[in-house]
């Protein structure tokens, strides 16, 4: 495991705590819909959503859930690395073909989490993942599991992180303190709500920590900002 899952190798931690809190965060923000499947995205690459993604399904699982993390980050794929996981089977080869999933589900690589990494690069990832195919396979899975988390790819860069809006119950911008710019956040947010895609909040990271972890804004109906420590 790399040092990077802070709710690993240092539970106690503030960050840690910080995770936790976000994932209380998240359960509470819609009390009128299940918030089952979640799509961590960013603005731009390098600002950590690979880093939020596997820490949050972490403290998902350790909260007594059935978890299934995803890397649908079907050009610059991390989630192997992250795990430190063979990635010849993934994703790709789950939808072409749902009945390799035995070989390809990575089980409780922490206890409750189970993950799919990428797979192989396909040449056409936003077809992929907006076909028939895998909106049969995430209905499947669905059904398997209490809380699926899809580590997407950067919003600016590509159409992938709004086709797999379409297929989540909700969705959260990653953004890094000092590097991530305001209006690349609200042109994220645009690309969002063109497709109807609803936002959970933005996940400042990288604030020092003798000041907070991060910060979450949530995007309900008093649009308050919550500091998370």
């Amino acid at each position: 495991m790399k040092n990077n899952l802070i709710t690993i190798t240092d539970k106690k931690s503030v960050t840690a705590e910080a995770y936790r809190t976000l994932r209380t965060n998240i359960q509470f923000s819609s009390l009128d819909k299940e918030l089952k499947v979640i799509t961590v995205t960013s603005s731009r690459p390098e600002e950590g959503k690979s880093t939020v993604s596997s820490n949050l399904a972490i403290t998902f699982a350790d909260n007594g859930n059935s978890v299934l993390l995803i890397d649908c980050d079907l050009r610059r794929p991390t989630i192997h690395k992250v795990f430190r996981l063979p990635n010849s089977m993934g994703m790709v080869n789950a939808v072409m073909n749902p009945d390799l999933l035995p070989e390809i589900l990575h089980k409780d690589v922490v206890p409750g989490l189970d993950i799919i990494t990428s797979g192989a690069i396909p040449p056409n990832p936003s077809e992929l993942l907006g076909s028939k195919k895998n909106l049969k396979l995430m209905e499947e899975l669905k059904t398997r599991y209490d809380v699926i988390i899809l580590d997407a790819p950067p919003l600016l860069a590509v159409t992938d992180a709004q086709v797999l809006t379409t297929l989540s119950d909700g969705t959260i911008i990653v953004s890094y303190h000092g590097v991530t710019k305001k209006e690349e956040i609200t042109r994220a947010k645009e690309l969002l709500e063109k497709v109807n895609g609803n936002i959970i909040g933005v996940v400042l990271n990288g604030i020092p920590e003798d000041d907070s972890s991060y910060y979450y804004y949530s995007y309900d109906e008093k649009k308050r900002t919550r500091k998370v420590k």
